[in-house]
């Protein structure tokens, strides 16, 4: 065998290993993979059934992922969109706390290429569902051609697919590559964006030899996914509970606000967040959401569990944060002054006080593991509108903070805000209450990360955390006393050291030889 065949063979083992040249799956069981991995891409598309398995494999692979290529009893940690998005991106903050070794790596980052599997595969299985996407795709654009779909039913699906290609490539971004403000223009290195699926010799080839895009180019191409998964996608296509576990135009515009605000178009901010006014309402209280996750009127896009369906007890959200305490509410939120003492978001629906410390209480079904994984409400997209008309000096940012502060406080009246005397302070308070409205739900990384070396409310690097690895200490929750970093404690880590940013791992760059020569420096 030549060296490129040779070079082509571990780049396939590479993806096979990642999932990423099976065809489809049921979405009961990602196992379950008789007989459509061993069809053709044209029979898997080729009725309408095994078209809707195909998307609904999507929709799997986005929920549980393949954990270190296990077996069904294995497989599930949730990757990428699963449970495993909230505790590596809760991980890498400072707002909760690992009290087991399940993310010790990411906790206290001693990652490396080869061995951290929590953030190899955060890689693997992201790749994966983009290859599934990208099966979709084209998949469904030769349906639509044959005529075994509408040309509305094959741009519903395609929207569909954008969406989680587009939300993939973001996600990959804010691990393995500096935040989009890294440089003036947003040239410095982003992620392989790979829009064709490994089907074929030739596309195995392919993927095997792309290199990294700038964020920029990155960014480009997301947004654009993004807008045509809008334009395809029919408004109001779905209702019910598939209003929210299937992807809809409003998911695209939803995450739209939050690439652009990572991005700091604070405008298109604006205007994307403006589409949503009058589709979605906050519930009264906050716990609705969590209490009736399928059911309720600001969830946006949630992913499915069920008790046959789930990322198991070792990726479950109501198992790691809740029933078996692996990830607890820091000190150093809850002790933060500005969290008011009577925040019903401190209450007894949504938080647990136990001998271990604090537990969010979000995600209640510890028995079969069937809470949603809430991936956009609209108090999010209320916040990014708030934050970027403050940015822009704009004081109707007020109405969009208060909104969303306002239904956890005892007394909205007396407690809510009023205008602040500057933009910093403004942008300060946003900034803050998206730590309590978002605590436990995987959102905290994104906003470190886009705030490196912000001009309003600057952040160097991750900030030092609880100590890893042990119970916390009851003693140490006092509302109203900052926490303050002890000896023991998981110290800060500057931006300019290298382990700021993941390193690509070692299963992608021994099958290619140009990521290998763009891993991120000091790996």
């Amino acid at each position: 065998m030549n060296l490129k065949n040779m070079k082509l063979k571990q780049y396939v083992l590479s993806l096979a290993a990642a999932g990423l040249v099976m065809t489809g799956c049921t979405r009961e069981n990602i196992m379950d993979l008789e007989p459509y991995n061993q069809i053709s891409e044209n029979v898997a598309f080729d009725t309408k059934e095994n078209i809707v398995l195909s998307v609904n494999g999507m929709y799997q692979a986005a929920q549980v992922g393949l954990y270190n290529n296990g077996g069904s009893s294995t497989a599930g940690r949730g990757y990428p969109f699963g449970a495993a998005y909230f505790q590596q991106n809760d991980m890498r903050g400072e707002d909760m706390v690992n009290t087991a070794s399940f993310y010790a790596i990411t906790y206290q980052g001693t990652w490396d290429p080869a061995g951290a599997l929590n953030t190899v595969y955060y890689w693997v299985d992201t790749y994966r569902l983009i290859n599934r996407a990208n099966l979709v795709i084209e998949g469904v654009t030769k349906a639509v051609e044959k005529g075994v779909l509408t040309d509305a039913e094959g741009k519903d699906y395609i929207g569909q697919a954008l969406f989680f290609r587009a939300f993939s490539h973001y996600e990959l971004l804010n691990f393995f590559a500096r935040p989009y403000k890294h440089t003036a223009d947003a040239s410095h290195a982003g992620v392989p964006y790979r829009t064709k699926a490994s089907n074929s010799v030739a596309t195995i080839e392919e993927n095997a030899s792309l290199g990294r895009g700038s964020v920029a180019e990155n960014y480009t191409q997301l947004l654009a996914d993004l807008d045509m998964a809008e334009s395809y996608i029919p408004a109001s296509a779905r209702s019910g509970k598939n209003a929210i576990v299937y992807v809809s135009r409003e998911a695209a515009i939803a995450l739209k606000t939050r690439v652009y605000l990572s991005k700091g178009d604070y405008a298109k901010v604006i205007t994307e967040a403006n589409k949503l006014d009058g589709k979605f309402t906050l519930t009264p209280d906050p716990n609705t959401p969590f209490a009736n996750n399928y059911g309720n009127s600001e969830s946006i896009f949630s992913l499915e569990n069920s008790a046959t369906n789930n990322p198991s007890v070792n990726g479950a959200l109501a198992s790691q944060y809740n029933g078996r305490s692996l990830i607890a509410i820091s000190p150093i939120i809850w002790n933060n002054a500005g969290w008011l003492a009577t925040d019903k978001r401190r209450g007894a629906s949504l938080v647990d006080k136990r001998t271990s410390g604090y537990y969010t209480l979000k995600y209640k079904d510890t028995s079969t593991l069937s809470d949603a994984s809430p991936l956009l409400r609209y108090a999010e997209v209320l916040l990014n509108r708030a934050e970027a008309k403050a940015r822009l000096n704009d004081a109707s940012y007020l109405a969009d903070l208060n909104a969303v502060r306002n239904r956890s406080l005892a007394s909205p009246a007396t407690e809510q805000y009023t205008l602040f005397a500057n933009r910093t302070a403004a942008v300060n308070a946003i900034l803050l209450e998206r730590r309590i409205e978002f605590l436990a739900e995987g959102l905290r990384w994104n906003t470190i990360h886009r705030l490196q070396h912000d001009d309003i409310a600057p952040m160097d690097g991750v900030p030092a955390k609880y100590k890893n690895g042990a119970n916390p200490v009851v003693a140490d929750y006092q509302i109203g006393v900052p926490y303050v970093i002890k000896t023991g404690d998981v110290p800060a880590m500057a931006y300019s050291e290298h382990r700021y940013v993941w390193p690509i791992p070692t299963l992608e760059t021994s099958a290619n030889a140009v990521l290998a020569g763009q891993q991120n420096p000091g790996y």
